[in-house]
């Protein structure tokens, strides 16, 4: 009655792959959906020490996780993904595999897997963050720093959440007021932070760095328009989403390229 043991993944098959579960499984991603590192504008800092990191990892030297926190649509996703095409690019060897929040619960089976593979892998989650009965960041915490088997070697966790402590701020003010001890109970669900290694801040970009974000889109992809209409228009645009971000940059060249007749090449 119980399942069939899972067949080992041929990780020759891709770069990229996205862990499911029920069943478990690796699938393949032929494209990967991301921006070249080049056009990711205003996050250099960021940029600089989140690569290097990768490299000392795909090099077979010791890294830290690392927890991509801040301000949504700056191109917190967007550079984890082109750090990765980058080391490819460099000519070493790495695998990304996109892990859900949902399914954290079932990343000791996924690490059974990576753990006994040849291959580097960059482990990733998007968007990690967790409510006040969410007990997944329980099963991330061993993985990270702790448990007897550890994190393997041939493995690094990075992160991305718009909450520097993963936690809701009234959560963690809540169990403050409510604890017996209030400062162990707040320890307790802000370790998980305190675990990657990298902590690296995303923080709303100034007006330059947008319009220069979408000339260099612009630049990029061959869309000609001149620097008077498309800060006009990229003005306008911002103002009616109420938001300045490399998103919101990415949204605007995106009509602006349609209108122009022009296609985005993958």
């Amino acid at each position: 009655m119980a399942p069939a043991p899972l067949a080992a993944p041929d990780f020759d098959a891709a770069d990229a792959f996205v862990w499911h579960v029920s069943p478990d499984r690796l699938d393949p991603v032929a494209r990967v959906n991301r921006v070249a590192l080049p056009l990711l504008l205003g996050i250099d800092r960021a940029r600089d020490t989140l690569l290097a990191n990768t490299l000392q990892f795909a090099r077979g030297l010791p890294a830290n996780n690392a927890l991509l926190w801040g301000s949504r649509g700056m191109g917190k996703s967007s550079l984890v993904k082109a750090v990765h095409a980058e080391v490819l690019a460099q000519g070493l060897a790495l695998k990304i595999v996109e892990v859900q929040r949902e399914d954290l619960p079932s990343i000791g089976r996924l690490l059974n897997l990576l753990r006994a593979a040849d291959a580097r892998f960059l482990l990733f989650c998007d968007d990690l963050s967790f409510s006040h009965d969410d007990q997944h960041y329980k099963s991330l915490k061993a993985v990270l720093d702790g448990g007897i088997e550890g994190r393997p070697d041939n493995v690094v966790f990075y992160a991305t959440s718009n909450r520097r402590h993963l936690m809701p701020r009234d959560m963690i003010e809540n169990e403050r007021s409510s604890a017996i001890n209030p400062s162990e109970a707040v320890e307790e669900k802000v370790s998980l932070s305190d675990r990657f290694g990298l902590w690296l801040g995303f923080h709303p970009c100034s007006q330059d760095e947008y319009l220069a974000m979408i000339r260099g889109y612009c630049d990029a992809y061959g869309v000609a328009i001149d620097d008077a209409t498309l800060r006009a228009e990229a003005i306008e645009w911002q103002a009616t989403r109420g938001a300045r971000s490399g998103r919101v940059a990415w949204q605007y060249f995106t009509d602006l390229a349609g209108r122009r007749g022009a296609k985005i090449a993958p």
